[in-house]
């Protein structure tokens, strides 16, 4: 089931898109404001974002650039009763894959998000391998190689390596990675979490390039020097 971030400040219009796209089948997460989306955006995994122009505390362009800082790939879908051409290349500018204008048909929207979703699908399975300073990684095999020799890695070593070779030398929240490795920001698994850095750390050291930073109190950085 995808999930999908829906920011709008009508709560009568969030209220029934929302419910049209449960209906869909789509897990929705509704927020009213731009500075109560980009919180939510921070401790959970959404799969595609919708997001209204004209926002409180934050606007909608504004928002997605800072989506966008944190993943370079997620669909976003804007909405807005401005139909000014400006706005829509404005839009496009910034990151957005695609502009609606208020009043949408709700089944074009479901159109376009079925459109972005498969294809953010494709590009998932077409990225399969990270070169990381003299590594290669490939995760569907789990192995990371080095000067043709092969580490099996374990499948959580693998997503995990992944995830940080996804975002070299730029920092990973901790809790981005909780989440999408088990599913949800927890202590305990914090504690796991942290074993798993150690055991790739000592995969690492083979290229003294290549290095795992903790950066205290937000997540950890993976260095790779050119």
């Amino acid at each position: 089931m995808a999930k999908i971030l829906y920011v709008e400040d009508n709560l009568s219009l969030s209220f029934v898109t929302s419910d049209q796209l449960k209906k869909r089948g789509y897990q929705v997460v509704s927020c009213k404001d731009g500075k109560e989306a980009l919180s939510t955006y921070k401790v959970q995994v959404f799969d595609l974002c919708i997001l209204d122009v004209m926002l409180p505390q934050i606007d909608g362009f504004e928002l997605a650039k800072k989506i966008r800082q944190e993943n370079e790939h997620i669909p976003i879908i804007f909405l807005s009763a401005r139909s000014m051409q400006e706005d829509k290349i404005e839009g496009l500018k910034i990151g957005g894959d695609d502009y609606l204008t208020k009043p949408f048909d709700i089944d074009e929207l479901c159109l376009k998000i079925e459109v972005f979703l498969k294809r953010k699908e494709i590009n998932s399975e077409q990225k399969n391998t990270y070169e990381i300073g003299k590594f290669l990684l490939n995760v569907t095999e789990q192995i990371l190689y080095m000067e043709g020799e092969g580490t099996p890695l374990t499948l959580k070593e693998a997503k995990l390596l992944s995830l940080f070779a996804d975002k070299q030398n730029t920092i990973v929240k901790r809790e981005h990675i909780l989440i999408n490795l088990w599913g949800k920001n927890d202590y305990f698994l914090g504690r796991s979490l942290d074993v798993f850095i150690s055991k790739l750390r000592k995969q690492l050291k083979k290229d003294e390039n290549v290095s795992i930073e903790n950066i205290r109190g937000v997540g950890f950085r993976l260095n790779v020097a050119s």
